[in-house]
């Protein structure tokens, strides 16, 4: 008979608990699809006595992670603690060198150590698998190192972090501003303990680094993704976008150019008709296009205790059959330093700016945008506001560089007032 797959479990919120009673309550239908049984060992978290919503009498308790990592009645370490380094990097660190196979949702981990930790694994003749690290319950991590292996993969984008789509949202729904739908998220405890993780693009920029590495054969670079958060994002542009047919999304974008990796996680417009324009709350969704398949989209549930320890267990059910693969979908030995594109790919850009109300302030805008090499799609003037008047402008394809030097030459002139908004505007 084929001997138990056990499993030793670091970190027992909200998704540790829930991968606990995937194991309890759905035993025979896990073995019945892995040929195998999967049980849980010993578990380990800051609290022993914590009401989780589920026995935890039958498995041995570890106050130490890396003690539970390396214990002999463990196969596969599940590291669901968090944090970039620390407690989950050491016990990850402790499990791979002893050869056990590691399960993890850390995509912070991954993100600034993947490429050590993949080598470790690969050194040990152990697995590392992630797919719970990025987009919760959709199979992302699955679909690029399997079902599009045989794709030259041309771009990845989506949406890949739900509080912030879904502040956007209620921005839109309800009219709110950016701080009213920032306080409600967090009273319905959407918001991370540090909510810069979330709305400063953090917490999205992990992922799109990750999926960036299996996309194109490269070596995790988070460093290298341009960062940009949702907080200058206002009722107005949310408006004026939806009056010109887009809406905004904080969305995350890779692409391999013959001028290096770029990677970019910022508020964008996309068409309101589009799948990611009709995302809307919490949901995740992420968009990839391979030379082979044309265009991919996958959506789903980006967070929660379901999704999340349905993911973990679709990694555990892979490592119960025997199926192994390495961490990004390639040896990590192989995986190429991408140099960081020196400018992005160029699109149109969306400006709003409030221009000082006297003669000739809107041409001397247009004449900035004009040296630049920068031509005006549509232009359009709201309401004036006592001295100034708000002032919307779509350019056509131009370089964010290009945009820049436009938008310096603009404030020297002095008749624009404070710095105006950018958002890129993202073909889908």
């Amino acid at each position: 008979m084929t001997t138990p797959l056990r499993l030793g479990i670091a970190g027992l919120g909200t998704v540790g608990a829930g991968v606990v009673k995937i194991v309890r309550q759905k035993a025979a239908l896990l073995s019945e699809r892995t040929g195998r049984d999967i049980q849980v060992s010993a578990v380990s978290a800051r609290h022993r006595d914590k009401d989780r919503g589920v026995s935890l009498a039958d498995y041995a308790w570890e106050d130490d992670p890396v003690a539970l990592a390396t214990r002999d009645d463990v196969d596969v370490f599940v590291e669901l603690m968090g944090g970039s380094d620390g407690p989950a990097k050491a016990a990850t660190t402790a499990a791979l060198e002893a050869g056990k196979d590691v399960v993890t949702a850390n995509k912070a981990m991954l993100a600034h150590h993947g490429q050590a930790l993949a080598e470790l694994a690969e050194a040990r003749g152990a697995i590392l698998r992630f797919e719970a690290a990025v987009a919760g319950g959709i199979p992302v991590i699955k679909a690029l190192t399997e079902g599009l292996a045989g794709n030259e993969i041309t771009r990845v984008m989506g949406v890949m972090n739900g509080t912030c789509n879904y502040i956007l949202t209620r921005m839109e729904t309800g009219g709110l501003t950016y701080q009213d739908a920032f306080d409600e998220a967090d009273a319905l405890g959407y918001l991370e303990a540090d909510p810069e993780l979330d709305v400063g693009g953090i917490d999205a920029g992990h992922k799109l680094s990750l999926l960036s590495a299996i996309a194109y054969g490269t070596q995790v670079n988070f460093d290298a993704v341009e960062l940009e958060g949702i907080g200058r994002v206002s009722i107005d542009d949310i408006r004026q976008a939806a009056d010109m047919g887009y809406k905004i999304k904080l969305l995350g974008v890779s692409r391999m150019t013959g001028r290096g990796l770029e990677q970019r996680m910022a508020p964008c417009l996309v068409p309101a008709t589009s799948p990611l324009g009709r995302l809307d709350g919490g949901t995740n969704m992420v968009v990839i296009e391979g030379d082979q398949v044309g265009q991919i989209v996958m959506r789903g549930a980006g967070a929660g205790e379901g999704p999340t320890a349905s993911a973990v267990m679709g990694d555990v059910m892979d490592l119960a059959r025997g199926f192994r693969i390495s961490t990004f979908g390639q040896a990590a030995s192989s995986l190429k330093v991408a140099t960081p594109a020196a400018a992005a790919t160029p699109a149109g850009y969306y400006l709003r700016m409030s221009l000082v109300d006297r003669p000739g302030a809107l041409a001397k805008v247009a004449a900035a945008l004009g040296e630049s090499g920068i031509s005006i799609a549509r232009m359009r003037q709201y309401g004036h506001e006592k001295d100034t008047a708000p002032v919307l402008i779509v350019t056509h394809k131009a370089t964010r560089a290009a945009l820049d030097t436009a938008i310096e030459a603009m404030l020297a002139t002095g008749v624009v007032d404070g710095v105006p908004v950018v958002l890129r505007i993202e073909r889908v």
